[in-house]
């Protein structure tokens, strides 16, 4: 292959991402200010409706999966998919942040509706973006590249949503959040939309399962293919996204009500998510001399730092600054390798259980990604609603500490239950092997089918 068509695989690929977090990270880190602040939801309300409407959307999840595995085109399994979902994506990005002209219970029905359409559409095109890998190469080190890549470039799509996302709504809004908020995302869905295509573009699938699906195949068969370590994955997931959307949110609340910093907000979306760009940038390097056990274990701890910088530094702006370098760098850690385990864990599947079940490997992984992050909206919108917190006015200090611990302590506990988990992850021994075993046992289904 063509240096230039490997760089534009990388590139096509790691950007399908970049379209998936412009609104991802928004979800995450503006939603529930938006709700609450802009269309006029109460929090405890919104936290309900996050996590119902998340559990909802986990379901298909799991059904967009096992359509994957059961789709063979021209194209391959998952590559239809970016340009099936592009249009939906854009069109429920831009309904869900209009604010309709209705009563309270209006809009929580709109709200709701928008919402789950939205992550359905979100699924759609997800789903596939997690399940290709192991069909574009079997090559471990350009794996390892490829989710580098898709890192780095939600990493970028993450940083456009923290840094410009509130000027863009101050400039098109004009004082009118409502209006703010409807033009930015729907500039957001239209960008992320043209990006789906460019993927469908670059992402050729050349890499066969070495499995053959048979036709009688059921829902059964492919939950039997799951394995410990899938769990393990997934669970991963649930934390890692739980705490994705608790810092991401909380920053917010933390910076504007206990810092009193809110004309620092633009900075703090660019510095608190570029922290993480020079660990993405390294992790292929050091993929090749640490395990990925030690290494996401590592950047637990490096998180945990982070936080113990920002309470000890509460009357810091500095040390808070020098505290979202070092929780930046461990959050986008964990991000990175728990992105490049997950190939090995497809293939720990084909190897253990003899199953190609990739896209039931994503659902469950999306299942719990939503999962996750339902029960940190839940958990955040209780958490202030029980801390007495108000928007808009002076916090009592009941409300600045419940904004404390959504921001410093839920996500030490969340990482600590992350190093649990890996302590029973064991694919890094059997990496070598596995490759060995299904390349042979690819080229024995390549020499039957030519004799």
């Amino acid at each position: 292959m063509k240096q230039q068509n490997v760089w534009l695989k990388r590139i096509g690929y790691g950007f399908g991402d970049f379209g998936c977090n412009l609104v991802f990270s928004t979800m995450a880190s503006y939603l529930m200010f938006f709700y609450t602040d802009v269309f006029g939801i109460e929090a405890a309300v919104v936290g309900t409706m996050m996590l119902s409407t998340r559990l909802l959307d986990a379901v298909t999840d799991v059904l967009m999966g096992l359509v994957v595995d059961r789709t063979n085109t021209r194209w391959g399994s998952g590559r239809p998919y970016f340009v099936i979902g592009a249009i939906p994506f854009a069109i429920f990005t831009t309904l869900t942040f209009y604010v309709p002209d209705f009563g309270t219970a209006g809009k929580i029905i709109w709200a709701y509706c928008t919402y789950i359409m939205l992550s359905l559409a979100y699924t759609v095109v997800n789903i596939p973006l997690n399940t290709i890998v192991p069909r574009l190469t079997s090559d471990i080190n350009e794996r390892n590249i490829l989710v580098a890549s898709r890192m780095i470039c939600a990493l970028l799509g993450t940083t456009v949503v923290m840094g410009i996302t509130q000027p863009l709504v101050d400039f098109f809004g004009q004082g009118d959040y409502k209006q703010g908020y409807f033009i930015t995302m729907t500039l957001y869905g239209i960008l992320a939309m043209l990006i789906f295509f460019f993927t469908f573009t670059q992402t050729e699938e050349v890499v066969p399962p070495t499995v053959v699906r048979t036709e009688n195949s059921s829902v059964l068969d492919d939950f039997k293919g799951l394995t410990s370590q899938t769990w393990i994955l997934v669970l991963v997931n649930f934390f890692y996204f739980g705490l994705f959307v608790v810092r991401n949110t909380s920053v917010i609340y933390y910076f504007t009500y206990n810092l009193n910093s809110t004309s620092w907000l633009t900075f703090v979306g660019f510095f608190g998510i570029l922290s993480g760009l020079p660990i993405l940038l390294l992790l292929p390097r050091l993929q090749k001399i640490f395990p990925q056990r030690t290494l996401i274990i590592a950047c637990c701890l490096l998180y945990i730092i982070g936080d113990a910088i920002a309470y000890i530094g509460k009357d810091s702006l500095t040390l808070q600054l020098v505290s979202l370098a070092v929780t930046g760098l461990g959050m986008y850690g964990i991000f990175g390798v728990t992105f490049a385990i997950q190939p090995d864990v497809i293939d720990y599947s084909e190897y253990e259980k003899n199953r190609s079940i990739p896209g039931m490997i994503a659902s469950m992984q999306g299942f719990f990604v939503k999962f996750g992050m339902g029960v940190a909206g839940l958990s955040i919108g209780w958490i202030l609603e029980g801390g007495g917190y108000q928007p808009n006015v002076v916090q009592t200090e009941s409300a600045l500490f419940s904004i404390e611990v959504c921001y410093i302590w839920i996500p030490v506990i969340i990482c600590l239950s992350i190093i649990a988990l890996m302590y029973f992850y064991k694919l890094d021994g059997l990496r070598s092997e596995m490759t060995r075993v299904l390349d042979l046992r690819r080229k024995q289904m390549e020499y039957a089918h030519q004799h």
